[in-house]
């Protein structure tokens, strides 16, 4: 998939569909019926009485699940992918095969090339063999390090000497950056090229010839890696919050934590080995890797490997998907492209009639929705039942819109510091607007809640990370630890929690900016950068709320170094200082990716506010600060 054009949406994704008729209602037997005489109480009464929570599994690690569903699905198919996306169809690997895959290469990882226990950097593309890395990995072979490609070169050198990386397992679209980075990271013992039958050349090698070394060991009667026995709470696996600059952080997570994930949510949303998720998040983040792919893997479902923004409606009529999770960009534009083929046919009345019927329809336990709706359902593959909207906030009539539809609309709520399930929508009690209910075993609570029970939320659960890597000091500023002994990570997100235990997100006081796609700004990272212009005294960086905008601004809040630019300028206006640090801060960047890059500057009007230890309060300036009103800026 096209990662880069998925977290930037530059261009809109290719969702076709074709007029929409809606010539089949006449059909439909359950609209000939008269309900006036349902008693919609007794159905309601009957729905409350489904429990509390479903029955959750109680994985220990990921190699457990593993088994269990190797046990039972053997012979179902578990990924689907294409080796080009301009292949005709899919190739569709059974959970067998994957597993046949996963012992060739964790043998030869750990009996060939002695890299047991070691990092594992993995980087590229969603595809076939960055699953069976993955799981490698995790079921024995080291510790995993997923790492976003969209890093800049710099930066993916930098991850992978910060977490002494012994091998990097790579994308052949990343051919050309890890050879420019090859002879700066000298802990690396084994590049590994997927799709590639390269024969081992210096530190070069194809991932498939390593298959193939791992497969004879195999077959000479060598079963070491299935032997291994996994510790759930030993460090396995490590994420990096952003970038890697000095600021960024590695987020260290273990077996245990892991399976959690999959606990959780099987307690609260009800998925099977019939389902099919549609991978169209990148799966260095923890959300892809956790719920998107230990999740259909706990319950022996497949998934399907988005080729790309341009084929995603193709790839979703080809391989009928029941589940997809994605960024809030992507589900408004599914929904602006069904929207405009409704207008486009001039069905927008009678649509919007048929929401409200099937929806009253709904309430007496009668779901006609999908028949109602079929030609729309058919534009996207047919089968679709959930969509999950992850890593950023969504505007609520979106969800509502999906729900009227038909389409189960469910939110997850966490951070990679929480691997990262936090809380989730149950599907029996959805309550649009929440960011989810808080999973079972966990707790989060409001800490010095205001009049209106609003105050920073603290996450205590069993997908806790184990700490900040290297990190002693870090870890501490964000965990602590009460008089029982119970751990409290400070999200930074503001909040309230309701007496049922849904979480619902009113704002933040963490420093990182999420934007709509879900990819994270860590405006310390930032202002790292900005401290080399010496015509800034001190400056904050923020994500600016500006009305009619759904994306944060990237805003640079400064007080500028008077008597620095005094000596460098003589006396000059405010507009002519406002310029000139705006011309230094275009320059800065050029070093940032494009999502990075400060859009706005603001000239602050006296000092920060700041608390007794000389720190800046963030979100009492964002609220309270004053700053100066250029003219003809």
């Amino acid at each position: 998939m096209s990662s880069n054009k998925l977290n930037n949406l530059k261009e809109e994704p290719d969702f076709k569909f074709d007029k929409i008729k809606m010539e089949n209602l006449e059909d439909i037997e359950e609209l000939k019926k008269d309900y006036s005489k349902i008693d919609v109480k007794a159905v309601k009464k009957e729905k409350l009485k489904k429990g509390e929570h479903y029955p959750e599994t109680h994985y220990e690690t990921v190699k457990e699940m593993y088994l269990n569903t190797l046990e039972k699905f053997a012979n179902r198919p578990f990924i689907l992918d294409k080796n080009s996306p301009k292949d005709e169809k899919f190739r569709e690997y059974s959970y067998r095969e994957f597993d046949n895959d996963v012992q060739a290469l964790g043998t030869a990882l750990t009996k060939k090339y002695n890299l047991k226990d070691e990092r594992i950097v993995i980087i590229g593309e969603n595809q076939y063999a960055w699953y069976v890395s993955y799981i490698a990995v995790l079921i024995g072979a080291g510790i995993t390090v997923p790492v976003d490609k969209e890093l800049p070169e710099n930066e993916i050198e930098n991850v992978v000497n910060r977490s002494k990386a012994s091998a990097v397992i790579y994308s052949p679209h990343e051919k050309d950056r890890i050879k420019a980075i090859m002879d700066k990271v000298p802990t690396v013992k084994y590049f590994i090229q997927m799709k590639s039958d390269e024969k081992l050349e210096g530190r070069t090698i194809g991932f498939n010839t390593v298959l193939e070394e791992g497969r004879k060991l195999i077959e000479n009667g060598d079963n070491s890696f299935k032997q291994i026995e996994i510790d759930p709470d030993e460090f396995r696996a490590l994420f990096f919050t952003s970038g890697t600059t000095a600021n960024s952080k590695g987020v260290m997570v273990n077996n245990r934590q892991l399976a959690n994930n999959v606990n959780a949510v099987s307690a609260y949303v009800a998925i099977d080995e019939t389902d099919r998720f549609f991978s169209v998040l990148p799966l260095h983040h923890t959300y892809e890797s956790s719920i998107g792919f230990l999740l259909p893997l706990g319950v022996g479902a497949s998934i399907t490997v988005c080729q790309g923004l341009r084929y995603i409606s193709d790839n979703l009529k080809e391989t009928h998907p029941t589940i997809m999770i994605a960024v809030p960009l992507l589900l408004e534009s599914l929904y602006k492209n069904i929207m405009k083929s409704v207008k486009k046919s001039k069905k927008e009345k009678i649509v919007s009639s048929m929401m409200q019927i099937t929806n009253v329809l709904k309430t007496f336990g009668i779901d006609i929705k999908k028949k109602v709706f079929k030609e729309i359902y058919d534009g996207i593959g047919g089968k679709l039942r959930f969509v999950v909207s992850a890593a950023a906030p969504i505007d609520k009539k979106i969800g509502k819109w999906y729900s009227d539809l038909g389409i189960m609309f469910l939110q997850g709520y966490g951070l990679t510091e929480t691997s990262p399930i936090s809380a989730v929508t149950p599907d029996y009690d959805t309550r649009i607007g929440s960011a989810g209910k808080t999973i079972i075993n966990g707790i989060v609570k409001v800490e010095n809640p205001d009049e209106k029970g609003e105050g920073e939320l603290l996450i205590s659960t069993n997908t806790l990370m184990m700490g900040y890597y290297e990190d002693e000091e870090a870890t501490k500023e964000v965990i602590e630890y009460d008089e029982d002994g119970r751990r409290w990570f400070h999200s930074g997100d503001i909040g309230y929690v309701d007496k049922d235990n849904f979480i619902y997100i009113t704002g933040r006081i963490k420093n990182v900016i999420v934007t709509q796609n879900g990819k994270n700004i860590f405006p310390e990272e930032l202002e790292l950068l900005l401290s080399s212009i010496e015509e800034i005294e001190e400056c904050m960086v923020y994500g600016k709320e500006v009305e009619g905008e759904k994306e944060l601004i990237v805003t640079c809040r400064a007080i500028p170094n008077y008597d620095k630019i005094k000596e460098l300028y003589g006396d000059i206006s405010e507009k002519e200082i406002y310029e000139i640090i705006w011309n230094k801060i275009k320059a800065v960047n050029k070093k940032v990716t494009n999502y990075k890059a400060i859009k706005s500057l603001e000239i602050k009007d006296g000092e920060f506010i700041k608390t007794t230890t000389k720190k800046i309060k963030r979100f009492v300036e964002i609220k309270e600060g004053k700053i100066k009103k250029l003219v003809n800026v």
